[in-house]
């Protein structure tokens, strides 16, 4: 279902203890009902990665989940050595690394029959955008992350008709270090755990 909706904002959540500790954002959307990120998910329960999820009972469940040594420097899944799910679907991810400019560095992947695009505007600010096609015009999610701590939050504006999964995705987003769509902050990414890995290898 294609729904045209205003803007809606998730907010900081947080419960439970130590290794069993679950925070992120969750917030009711116009339309489609309460959507919770959880970013990540304790580690106790996804050993050896690290994993967000968003969950809603009128979107489908998505997962991003990274692999690999480099989740031992990272809080966040990242965008390499990464896996996508939406519903029971694997989503296959593109992009170029090498691209000069946020468009030419954006992450495109296809879902549902739908064509997404993930383009960064800036550090906290990021759009993800459902190509138009035959049937519909498309639309456009632009979110905007801002605050610290307990205080932050997402707040997303909708430009066209949204559907199920964009809702899903977008709130997903939230939950990721998307520092390689920029070419600055795959740099600082690199040396940041680069950094932390040889900390922790000195502990």
């Amino acid at each position: 279902m294609h729904t045209a909706i205003g803007p809606f904002t998730l907010e900081f959540w947080k419960e439970g203890r130590t290794q069993e500790r679950r925070s992120g954002l969750r917030g009711t959307v116009p339309g489609f009902g309460e959507v919770v990120l959880t970013a990540p998910l304790p580690l106790k329960h996804t050993p050896g990665s690290v994993v967000s999820e968003v969950r809603g009972p009128s979107t489908p469940t998505a997962v991003f989940e990274t692999r690999g040594i480099h989740t031992e420097a990272t809080d966040l899944p990242t965008l390499n050595g990464s896996t996508l799910r939406v519903g029971d679907a694997i989503v296959h991810l593109r992009r170029n690394r090498f691209g000069l400019t946020l468009r030419a560095r954006a992450l495109h992947f296809r879902y549902g029959g739908d064509h997404y695009r993930l383009r960064a505007v800036s550090r906290k600010r990021f759009v993800l955008t459902r190509r138009a096609d035959d049937e519909d015009p498309g639309v456009s999610l632009a979110a905007k992350q801002s605050g610290l701590g307990g205080g932050r939050k997402l707040v997303v504006r909708t430009t066209g008709r949204a559907v199920a999964a964009g809702i899903a995705l977008v709130s997903l987003f939230a939950g990721v270090d998307r520092a390689p769509l920029t070419r600055g902050g795959a740099v600082r990414a690199a040396l940041g755990r680069s950094t932390r890995l040889l900390a922790e290898s000195q502990a």
